[in-house]
């Protein structure tokens, strides 16, 4: 990487570990009622609320991390054994539910739009993931599904604070259908959202286990490939059933979970 590319990782990677990381205004507005709910207000209750939004996620998982205790050897990855080690009053008061997206994008209509769909996707890969490691009998389905919710954490925190930049991206695949993403990437951003999310990890302290889980890389592992098959499957079918990667996605998820291309279709729900 060039001198000029990694002064501009390092400023982007300085700046999203300082930033507030921003929440849908669902996660909002479903934690402040919960929280008013003194009768239901639980752990549990909060966990369920979190993990559907990416962002507020993260944000959890960095704050903890931020605030490990040097004689903490167990690595917490899960959103509710999170918020039982921080405990619900303190996480109200130190991780808060703002600022939103939507303000942060306010009149950036096509940007919020695409982090939404991104953050659908991100969800849909998660849902995609935990059916896989139940297939195959992994016991461990909150670090896949967070894993499969993570998996695309950097593209979401770009479409909130370098939605132009996004937006180029875009442009540029659109009228170029074989333009790589990585490529695109690097020539409006200068390096790579893999890159950059590589960065932050490292920087944040995220859980080990965690970050092998969300490396696209390491598919030799099946866990790690169950993730990365579930992000591929969002992605394709986000497009619609008929793009033209989904017939190379039935196969890979078929060895996977050791079932036949059209068994994935029935589990899946595309159309056979």
């Amino acid at each position: 990487m060039q001198h000029h590319q990694m002064r501009e990782l390092t400023t982007w990677v300085d700046f999203l570990s300082q930033v507030d990381i921003p929440v849908l205004k669902k996660t909002a507005r479903n934690l402040s009622a919960l929280r008013q709910d003194e009768k239901n207000l639980s752990a549990r209750g909060v966990a369920n609320i979190i993990r559907h939004d990416p962002m507020m996620t993260v944000k959890l998982l960095r704050h903890l991390q931020h605030k490990k205790r040097p004689s903490q050897e167990h690595e917490v990855i899960q959103v509710d054994q999170a918020l039982m080690m921080l405990g619900i009053d303190i996480f109200f008061q130190k991780v808060p539910a703002e600022p939103l997206v939507e303000t942060v994008l306010n009149g950036q209509t096509d940007a919020l739009s695409c982090l939404l769909r991104l953050t659908h996707r991100s969800n849909r890969a998660s849902d995609f993931a935990v059916d896989w490691a139940v297939h195959l009998s992994d016991l461990h389905l909150e670090e896949i599904r967070i894993a499969a919710l993570l998996f695309d954490i950097t593209e979401l925190l770009m479409w909130c604070f370098a939605p132009e930049d996004m937006l180029k991206i875009r442009a540029l695949q659109r009228q170029d259908k074989s333009l790589r993403s990585n490529i695109a990437q690097e020539q409006v951003l200068g390096f790579t959202l893999f890159s950059l999310q590589s960065a932050l990890a490292f920087k944040w302290s995220l859980p080990k286990l965690l970050i092998t889980l969300m490396d696209g890389e390491s598919t030799d592992q099946q866990r790690v490939r169950n993730v990365f098959l579930a992000v591929n499957l969002a992605h394709h079918s986000a497009n619609g059933w008929d793009d033209a990667a989904l017939p190379d996605d039935y196969i890979d998820i078929g060895n996977l979970l050791h079932i036949d291309p059209e068994e994935v279709k029935v589990m899946i729900g595309a159309p056979v």
